[in-house]
């Protein structure tokens, strides 16, 4: 296990390491400090929180906070420690650039399976308005969605949001904020995954299937019904 899978592993569940992960923790000073520093953050998340912070509260103050929609001090304090705890891990993602846009989308899908398994936000006036403040406006549906959260990616706080076209194929489009792609696509294949990614809106997009024919329509789907800004 090399220092970006360890970390990515303590990202993800930081309250549980494989053994491959302890073995790594035990070999490096840098991912010791950093776990440490985790750890930390998750006792100070804890202390904050005490009472269960609203499913997609995160998601929903930031959205609202675009629109001038009022919050109680109290949810903008819950929700500002959620939002602080995503950012300090886009922080320690910042050591490992990347120009392989696609793949990154990838290795984000395979380590959040739960996203295709639970129903988390699915709400369509809620997913038009995050769009909208990436900067894609909706010229028709995608089909149904399922699952949308903010998570730590390579530029900071993104959207991973997955949906059910109207042909019953699922996809997972991923917004990715700030970083501009020079080229007009690029796509990536691994572990059973495929992926175009394509600049758009405030940064960059990218759609992932299981199969590259599901990917081509998909890709034509977004491609014909956001129109994108900027």
């Amino acid at each position: 296990m090399n220092c970006l899978d360890f970390r990515r592993e303590k990202l993800a569940d930081p309250r549980r390491l494989s053994a491959e992960a302890l073995a790594h923790l035990n070999d490096c000073a840098a991912c010791r400090g950093f776990a440490a520093e985790i750890n930390e953050n998750e006792a100070r998340l804890a202390a904050a929180l005490d009472v269960p912070a609203p499913e997609g509260l995160a998601e929903r103050v930031i959205l609202r906070s675009k629109t001038q929609t009022r919050l109680s001090p109290r949810l903008w304090a819950m929700a500002a420690t959620v939002v602080l705890t995503l950012g300090f891990g886009f922080q320690q993602w910042k050591n490992f650039p990347s120009q392989d846009y696609a793949r990154l989308a990838i290795e984000h899908v395979m380590h959040e399976p739960e996203s295709f398994t639970s129903t988390r936000l699915a709400d369509p006036q809620l997913f038009r308005s995050v769009m909208h403040n990436f900067g894609g406006e909706l010229q028709g549906t995608l089909g149904r969605v399922r699952f949308m959260k903010l998570c730590p990616v390579p530029e900071g706080t993104g959207w991973h949001i997955v949906f059910e076209t109207e042909q019953g194929e699922l996809a997972t489009l991923i917004l990715i904020p700030a970083r501009r792609m020079q080229a007009q696509s690029e796509q990536a294949t691994v572990g059973g995954w495929t992926a175009l990614a394509r600049p758009g809106g405030q940064g960059y997009y990218a759609v992932i299937t299981q199969s590259p024919e599901t990917l081509g329509r998909v890709d034509e789907l977004v491609r014909s019904r956001v129109r994108w800004r900027g």
